[in-house]
């Protein structure tokens, strides 16, 4: 099975909490705090965290597309 990580920058309130939830997966620009994914298409290792911090995404700017 494939994940993706997607995130709405567009939606993104730089709250932090994908980067508290999932560090090796996120990160956020310096200058407005907007988060981006650091492996779109991470390992089954990391599938659990990346649900997670979709989750957890207070805008609903992540979304984890599973094929």
């Amino acid at each position: 099975m494939t994940l993706r990580i997607v995130v709405d920058q567009a939606e993104c309130c730089a709250s932090s909490m994908c980067v508290l939830v999932a560090p090796d997966l996120f990160d956020q620009r310096d200058e407005d705090g907007i988060a981006f994914a650091l492996q779109p298409e991470p390992g089954p290792e990391h599938h659990d965290e990346a649900r997670d911090a979709a989750r957890r995404c207070p805008s609903l700017a992540i979304r984890v597309v599973e094929d």
